[in-house]
């Protein structure tokens, strides 16, 4: 990934929109314009990000797949009843995609878990499983070598699939750790108030 990731993720974690907005000029490969897109849509809710995103890849990488499918789960979650089902299944089989070229690689581990926290329990919700994932994120990152995602933002992400999975006394003592850290404001806003699940 082009060191533009490290930009994102900046600018995401210190919920900077116009910034990620900026960006996208900037975004010289498919991975960068998807990665801005998965990044700006959360902090702005502007349909238009999500405008034209592809329905699939012709020779995508495990990132991109992910992204991809992050990207058409946000369009899901948008989405009037009758195109729910379509835009989830899309998403389901880009993350299968993704999955099936490298299942271990960072951000599969993050649309994976972001994917078993939000989907209905008829689709095959696990909070567990996605504890487990963000975990295993938590562990990739944890030195900082992965462009585009932060350590913070697995353990806040670990912290409410935890939290949602009723095991309190590991959320809480995750939360006090993460409590005592000098957080971006993004991430800090999740653990004051975070996203329903």
């Amino acid at each position: 990934m082009s060191p533009l990731a490290q930009v994102v993720q900046t600018a995401y974690a210190r919920q900077n929109a116009e910034r990620l907005r900026s960006l996208t000029k900037r975004a010289d490969s498919r991975v960068d314009s998807l990665l801005i897109r998965y990044r700006l849509y959360p902090l702005t809710e502007d349909e238009a990000v999500l405008k034209n995103i592809p329905t699939s890849l012709s020779d995508g990488s495990a990132r991109e797949y992910a992204l991809l499918s992050g990207l058409w789960a946000y369009r899901a979650g948008e989405a009037s009843v009758f195109s729910v089902i379509q835009y989830g299944r899309r998403s389901a089989q880009l993350l299968e995609e993704a999955k099936k070229q490298d299942a271990d690689a960072p951000f599969v581990l993050l649309v994976e878990g972001q994917s078993l926290l939000f989907r209905p329990a008829l689709a095959g919700r696990d909070v567990e499983a996605a504890a487990r994932r963000f975990d295993q994120l938590a562990q990739i990152v944890r030195d900082g070598d992965v462009p585009g995602i932060a350590h913070a933002e697995a353990q806040v992400w670990r912290w409410l699939a935890l939290r949602e999975a009723g095991q309190s006394r590991k959320a809480k003592a995750l939360r006090k750790r993460l409590q005592e850290q000098d957080l971006p404001p993004l991430y800090q806003q999740f653990l004051d108030d975070p996203p329903e699940v």
